[in-house]
């Protein structure tokens, strides 16, 4: 169960050609901006990684621009856990849970839910807040990451486990963005 003093957020490489291209793309996005929303509301941490973006471009502008309070983690490789910097904040955060979410599934969000989890970390990765070119790719990257004991979750039920109760006011702000 994610709990919301244990839990950061790390997003993937949503940029440039290639948010574009993955499947359900649209839908990948309006739920990425909706659960980093509701993250926002609920105080949780974001970690916000970019792979290359000379060559792929930046983050997409529709989410870049409810990120304004962080900056992005440039890396080269596709586990984020062989950058130092992505460690140090990972490790600056304090946190013991980790929701991953972003693209591909099958390559830079694998590895790096993989890699956290190699670190010690729970892992959560949001299935309808990540994808790949493909779908069947996205499935595959899916099913490695469970056989490897990593949790899969949506956003809706990340979002409701870490705001616990329908009292007070972040559990309104939290369900505005879900209708």
């Amino acid at each position: 169960m994610l709990k919301k003093d244990e839990c950061a957020f790390v997003l993937v490489d949503v940029q440039g050609r290639l948010a574009k291209i993955v499947h359900e793309n649209e839908k990948i996005i309006t739920n990425l901006i909706n659960l980093i929303q509701g993250l926002k509301i609920l105080n949780i941490p974001i970690i916000w990684v970019e792979q290359y973006p000379e060559g792929l471009g930046v983050t997409d502008e529709k989410l870049s621009k409810y990120l304004t309070d962080e900056k992005p983690i440039l890396k080269m490789t596709f586990n984020a856990c062989k950058n130092e910097e992505f460690i140090e904040a990972v490790k600056a955060t304090g946190r013991t849970q980790m929701l991953v979410a972003g693209i591909e599934t099958h390559v830079c969000v694998y590895q790096t839910a993989y890699g956290l989890k190699q670190m010690g970390y729970d892992i959560e990765v949001i299935s309808d807040a990540v994808s790949s070119r493909t779908l069947a790719n996205k499935k595959i990257g899916l099913e490695k990451m469970k056989a490897d004991g990593i949790n899969i979750t949506c956003f809706e039920s990340a979002l409701f486990e870490l705001t616990e109760t329908s009292e007070g006011e972040q559990f309104k702000k939290i369900i505005e963005l879900i209708k």
